[in-house]
C-alpha cells in the first residue's frame, strides 16, 4: 500500500516569547575547568541570555507551561529552587509546570554557593538575585503576550558534534574527547513558531553536543557555540532563536578545548547552517504533504503538494497534556560531603607545595583533583529528601503538545536515551532537554559504560542502570499520551 500523506509535526498553541540578558559581571568567579589557573572572568565573548517560552492550550483552558532555556552550566539546588519560585510568583504558574533547561556552557562561570568564598565569588549572590528578577519578569511578559501560533517541526543533521568517550590505547586510559570510532547522535531538530499572519514569532534549535569548544585557557564569559548558532538563524529569519540542548553526556564538538573564541563561533555556525537548511525545507504552517495524483507529461509525474489541515487534523495538533514527576534511579554509594571537604584541603596543600617548588604540572594536576573533590562536596550538601542510598528521585517531565513530545529531565544523560526513544516511537518528534533541575545529579551513562574508568562515572550520583530506568519511564509516559 502506498503512502499518500506525510504528516508535518505540528503544535497549535498559545505562545509567548521573551528574552533577557543574564551575563554575569566581569570579575565574577569563572573557573569551570580543573586545569584552569585563573579564577575570575576577564571579559565577555558574547552575552549570555535566557529565552522564555510560555505555552498554553489554544482554548486557554488549562495550565500553561513555562520553559526557560538559560545560558548557564547548571544551577545548584538552592538557586534552582529560588528561580522556579520567583517565576511561579510572577506568573501564577505552579512550579511543576516550570522548566529551567540550562545550555551547559562551560564558559558561563561555575556559580554555585560553595564558590562564594573564592576570588570573584562575592559577585555570585548578586548575579543570581538579578537573574531571578529578570527571568521572572521575562516569564510574566511571555505569558502576558501569548497568542495563537502554529509550531512546525523538522529535522536535519550536523557533523559538528561527535562521540567523546575516547579509548587512549597508548596510555591505557579513557579520555574525554573526540572519538572518531564511535557513532554520535548528530540530529538537528528545529521548530518554527508562526503567528496567524504568517510572521515568525520565534525559532528554536535542538542539538546534542557539550558546549565545550572553549576550555581551561579561556577567561571570557561565553555561551560557547550556541551564541553563533543563534546569530546565524536570527540573521536569516529576523526572529529570535532559542537553543535547546539535547542529551549529550557522551557527546561534544569535534573541535574543542581551545582558549580563543573562533572555534566556538565556527562550531555554532555549522549547526546554525544545518538549522537553516531544515527551515528552508518546511512547508506552510498547518499543512501536510499529500499526494494529489498523476500528471501525464513526458513521464507520468506523481504530484505532491502541501495540503492544509482539515478539522480532524487540526484538533490533533491542539492536544496539550502532560505532567512532571520524579523517577527513582539507582544511586551509587560514596564518601560523605565532610570527607570530600577534607580531601579538598589536602589536595590544595599539595598544589601549594608544587607551586612553591616551581612544578606547574604537578600543581595543575593537584588543583584539578581538588576541584573534583570540591564539586563532590557541593553536590552532596543540598540533596533532596529521598536521595538516600540506593536511589535518587530524578525530576522528569513529559508533555504532549500537538503532535510533539516536549520532555525534560535533570542530569546529563547519554545520547542513547534520545536514540532509543526515537526507535520506540518512529515518526514522533521528541524534544528532550536535560539539565532541568539541580546540577548535583551528574551523568547517566549506558549500563555497559560503568566500570570502565570513564570520566563521566566519577562525578555522578547515578549508578549503573539509571539511564535505562530514565528511558523506560519517559517511554511509559509517552505511550500513555499516545492513547
Amino acid at each position: 500500500m502506498s503512502t499518500t500523506t506525510v504528516p508535518t509535526p505540528t503544535s497549535l498553541v498559545r505562545l509567548g516569547h521573551a528574552r533577557v540578558d543574564v551575563t554575569p559581571p566581569i570579575g565574577i568567579y569563572h573557573r569551570m575547568w580543573g586545569a584552569a589557573r585563573h579564577d575570575r572572568a576577564t571579559g565577555v565573548h558574547r552575552p549570555l541570555i535566557a529565552d522564555v517560552l510560555a505555552l498554553a492550550p489554544l482554548d486557554g483552558d488549562g495550565t500553561p507551561l513555562i520553559r526557560v532555556h538559560l545560558d548557564a552550566v547548571g544551577l545548584a539546588r538552592p538557586d534552582d529552587t529560588a528561580l522556579r519560585a520567583a517565576i511561579s510568583e510572577a506568573t501564577c504558574v505552579p512550579v511543576n509546570h516550570i522548566q529551567i533547561c540550562c545550555s551547559h556552557t562551560h564558559s558561563g562561570g561555575l556559580l554555585n554557593p560553595d564558590r562564594v568564598p573564592l576570588p570573584g565569588g562575592d559577585l555570585i549572590p548578586g548575579h543570581h538575585a538579578a537573574t531571578r528578577v529578570n527571568v521572572a519578569r521575562a516569564a510574566a511578559e511571555a505569558l502576558a503576550h501569548a497568542r495563537p501560533a502554529t509550531i512546525t517541526y523538522g529535522t536535519g543533521t550536523s557533523a559538528m558534534g561527535a562521540n567523546r568517550d575516547y579509548r587512549d590505547v597508548g596510555n591505557d586510559l579513557w579520555a574525554c574527547g573526540f572519538n572518531p570510532d564511535a557513532p554520535a547522535d548528530q540530529t538537528v531538530t528545529v521548530l518554527r513558531a508562526t503567528a496567524d499572519d504568517g510572521a515568525i514569532v520565534v525559532t528554536a534549535v535542538g542539538y546534542a553536543a557539550h558546549p565545550t569548544s572553549l576550555a581551561w585557557e579561556n577567561t571570557l564569559i561565553s555561551p560557547d557555540y550556541p551564541g553563533a548558532l543563534r546569530e546565524v538563524v536570527e540573521a536569516a529569519t529576523g526572529a529570535p532563536c532559542a537553543f535547546m540542548l539535547f542529551p549529550c553526556g557522551d557527546q561534544g564538538p569535534r573541535d574543542n578545548y581551545v582558549g580563543g573564541p573562533a572555534t566556538a563561533d565556527a562550531n555554532g555556525r555549522q549547526v546554525g547552517y544545518a538549522a537553516l537548511a531544515v527551515l528552508e525545507g518546511m512547508g506552510s504552517p498547518a499543512t501536510d504533504r499529500a499526494y494529489e495524483g498523476p500528471v501525464v507529461s513526458g513521464a507520468t509525474l506523481g504530484v505532491w503538494r502541501h495540503s492544509p489541515h482539515d478539522e480532524a487534523r487540526r484538533a490533533a495538533t491542539t492536544r496539550f497534556e502532560g505532567a512532571t514527576a520524579t523517577v527513582d534511579i539507582p544511586r551509587k554509594p560514596g564518601p560523605s560531603a565532610a570527607a570530600w571537604r577534607a580531601e579538598v584541603d589536602r589536595l590544595e596543600g599539595v598544589a601549594a607545595e608544587a607551586d612553591a617548588r616551581g612544578d606547574t604540572i604537578a600543581a595543575r594536576n593537584a588543583a584539578a583533583l581538588a576541584e573534583r573533590a570540591r564539586r563532590w562536596a557541593g553536590r552532596l550538601t543540598h540533596l533532596p529528601e529521598g536521595a538516600t542510598d540506593p536511589t535518587y528521585p530524578l525530576p522528569v517531565s513529559v508533555f504532549r503538545i500537538g503532535d510533539v513530545i516536549w520532555a525534560t529531565c535533570a542530569g546529563e544523560p547519554y545520547a542513547a536515551v534520545s536514540v532509543d526513544l526515537r526507535r520506540r516511537f518512529p515518526g514522533r518528534t521528541i524534544l528532550l532537554s536535560p539539565l532541568d533541575g539541580p546540577a548535583e545529579v551528574g551523568y547517566l551513562l549506558t549500563a555497559e559504560s560503568y566500570g570502565k574508568g570513564l570520566y563521566q562515572e566519577e562525578p555522578s550520583l547515578p549508578g549503573a542502570g539509571s539511564l535505562e530506568v530514565l528511558g523506560g519511564a519517559i517511554a511509559g509516559r509517552i505511550a500513555a499520551l499516545e492513547r
